[in-house]
């Protein structure tokens, strides 16, 4: 019976996946949203637990920590924001503002309402969150500068979070991947040197470091994820 519950967003894709299977492996009760309309199911033994909820709608959010902290034998203490996306484009002055605007939205939104719901839970449990960002945030590319704007934020937010909460017991960490190995990305780059890039495992690794009690020190912390990449 698991005596800790972990909110996974994004858990169903490809480095979600990974994180998923190491909370469960270390024995935590997982809750994975799915987006409204994709059928969620209840979980199979040992498996995680699915509620339906669009993570960019408050009500959606608060509706995906509500399921993470209904178990009281199983409190909620740690969140994973892992939901965002990436797009490639042209220069700024060749960039419409709606794409600008879509990369802000998918990658901080979520993890501002998701955060900002489970937060009142998690100074109750003592419990930490985890967000994801991306080298980019601190080394933007050309053809990117919406997704290296809104990563930059989803640092600057889980930096705040740190702060105002330090004193509440709740910790915010923040890993930076540079390119993750998963099929969907050696789909979209077949001649790059797959070696370099970081197995969603090594990196679900420390995303659940950083939500258990073995990391209790560390607080605001930006870590490098980055491979040989």
């Amino acid at each position: 019976m698991a005596e800790r519950t972990v909110l996974v967003t994004g858990g169903t894709g490809g480095l979600g996946g990974a994180v998923t299977a190491a909370f469960l492996k270390a024995g935590w009760r997982v809750v994975v949203p799915q987006r409204e309309g994709d059928g969620a199911t209840a979980p199979a033994a040992a498996g995680p637990v699915p509620v339906a909820a669009d993570l960019l709608d408050p009500a959606g959010a608060a509706r995906a920590v509500a399921a993470a902290a209904a178990e009281p034998a199983a409190p909620l203490r740690a969140v994973v924001n892992l939901v965002g996306g990436y797009a490639s484009g042209g220069l700024v002055h060749e960039t419409p503002i709606e794409e600008f605007d879509r990369m802000l939205r998918i990658n901080l939104r979520p993890t501002y309402l998701v955060t900002q719901a489970a937060l009142p839970h998690l100074v109750e449990s003592g419990g930490a969150v985890v967000c994801v960002s991306a080298r980019a945030a601190l080394a933007p590319f050309s053809g990117a500068a919406g997704y290296a704007t809104a990563k930059a934020a989803v640092l600057a937010f889980a930096n705040a979070v740190a702060v105002e909460y330090r004193q509440r017991g709740v910790r915010c960490n923040t890993v930076l991947p540079s390119v993750i190995d998963t099929p969907a990305n050696r789909a979209a780059q077949p001649d790059a040197d797959h070696r370099r890039w970081v197995p969603p495992a090594e990196i679900a690794a420390v995303i659940r470091f950083l939500a258990s009690d073995e990391s209790a020190p560390t607080s605001g912390a930006s870590i490098p994820v980055y491979g040989r990449a």
